[in-house]
C-alpha cells in the first residue's frame, strides 16, 4: 500500500506562502513544517485542521494521493 501523502507543498506554492511563515503561524519549528511539506512526516489530524484554517482551505484539500 502507498504511504499517505499530503498536498501541503502544492497549496503553499499555489498561495505563494513560505514554509517559514506557516511554521511561525503554527508555533512549530521550520524543521517540523518542512518534514510535513516533504512528506517525511504526516501531521496529526489536529495539526492538519489547524494548517487548513491558517491557509484558508478545506482540510480535504490538504489530503491526496500521488
Amino acid at each position: 500500500m502507498d504511504k499517505p501523502k499530503n498536498r501541503i507543498r502544492e497549496v503553499l506554492e499555489e498561495k505563494g506562502i513560505k514554509q517559514t511563515w506557516l511554521a511561525e503561524k503554527l508555533g512549530k519549528s521550520f524543521c517540523i513544517v518542512n518534514s510535513y511539506v516533504c512528506n517525511r512526516r504526516q501531521p496529526s489530524l489536529e495539526v492538519l485542521f489547524e494548517i487548513a484554517k491558517i491557509l484558508n482551505v478545506e482540510p480535504s484539500q490538504l489530503i491526496g494521493r500521488k
